[in-house]
C-alpha cells in the first residue's frame, strides 16, 4: 500500500474548495485515460459544500456526459428524505448539472435493507460489466470519517460487516440514526483507483490521529481498513482536524 497523501489547509472552506478542484482534476484525468469518470459520493455536511462548489464554480470544467455517479452508502429512507445521502447530493449538485438519469446510480434505500443491498450489487455488476468475483474499479470513492472512527457505514464492533469479503454491498444496522443502512464493503473501497477522506473541525482530530497514526486496531478504528494495494488515499483536512497529528 502506498503512503496516504495528507493535505492540510487553513479552514473548512479551503478544504472544500481544494477538494472540489481535485475532483475536477481527477475527472479530466480519468476521461482522458479511459473515457469516463466513475465516482462514489459520500454523505454528510462537509461533502455537501464540496458538491455545491462543483456545481456552482466548476460546472463548466467537467465533461459531464462522461461522468457516472454512485454512492458508497445510504440511509434506509425514501429518496426525498432529508436524511438521504442521495437527496443531499441531488439538492447540492446533481439537480444543477447536465446529467441524464442513466448516469445517476442511486441506492434504492426505500426497499428493505437486504433487498436494497442486493439490488445495488446487481447495479454495480451491470454498470461495470463485472464477471463473478470481480470488483468495480472506481476512479474515486469519497469518504467521511466519524468521530467513532467509522467510514462508509462500517462501524466499530460490527465484526461480520467489517470482515465481509464476498459481497460488494451489504445491509447494516448501526448505532446511529437512522440505524438501518446499506454500504459498500471494504473490498470494493480498496479496489478504487483513488479514495478521498474529507474531515474538518476539532471534533474529528482524535479520529484522524487514531486512523492515520494510531495502533492497528480495525475493530475499534474501522477506517484503518481503507488500505488499497493499487490505489491512492488522499486526506483533505483543515488545521483543526489535523491538530493531533505528529508534526512530520
Amino acid at each position: 500500500m502506498t503512503e496516504p497523501k495528507i493535505i492540510v489547509l487553513d479552514d473548512p472552506e479551503s478544504v472544500s474548495v481544494h477538494a472540489a478542484e481535485e475532483i475536477v482534476h481527477y475527472s479530466g484525468e480519468a476521461v482522458c485515460t479511459h473515457g469516463e469518470f466513475t465516482i462514489a459520493l459520500a454523505g454528510g455536511h462537509t461533502p455537501a459544500r464540496v458538491y455545491e462548489l462543483i456545481a456552482e464554480r466548476f460546472k463548466l470544467s467537467v465533461d459531464w456526459k462522461e461522468v457516472r455517479i454512485f454512492w458508497g452508502d445510504e440511509r434506509c429512507v425514501p429518496a426525498d428524505d432529508p436524511l438521504s445521502n442521495y437527496a443531499m447530493a441531488s439538492h447540492a449538485m446533481l439537480s444543477k448539472l447536465p446529467l441524464k438519469p442513466a448516469q445517476i446510480h442511486r441506492i434504492p434505500a426505500e426497499l428493505a435493507p437486504e433487498a436494497a443491498a442486493l439490488a445495488y450489487e446487481d447495479e454495480l455488476k451491470r454498470a461495470f460489466n463485472l464477471a463473478e468475483g470481480e470488483l468495480p474499479r472506481f476512479d474515486l470513492i469519497m469518504l467521511g470519517l466519524g468521530e467513532n472512527r467509522h467510514t462508509l457505514s462500517l462501524f466499530p464492533g460490527d465484526t461480520s460487516a467489517l470482515a465481509e469479503t464476498r459481497r460488494l454491498v451489504i445491509p447494516v444496522k448501526v448505532q446511529a440514526e437512522p440505524p438501518l443502512r446499506v454500504t459498500f464493503t471494504f473490498p470494493v473501497a480498496n479496489h478504487a483507483q483513488r479514495l478521498m477522506f474529507i474531515a474538518t473541525g476539532t471534533a474529528k482530530a482524535a479520529a484522524v490521529r487514531d486512523v492515520i497514526e494510531g495502533p492497528r486496531d480495525p475493530a475499534r478504528f474501522p477506517a484503518q481498513m481503507i488500505a488499497p494495494e493499487d490505489g491512492e488515499i488522499v486526506w483533505m483536512l483543515d488545521k483543526a482536524a489535523a491538530s493531533l497529528l505528529s508534526p512530520q
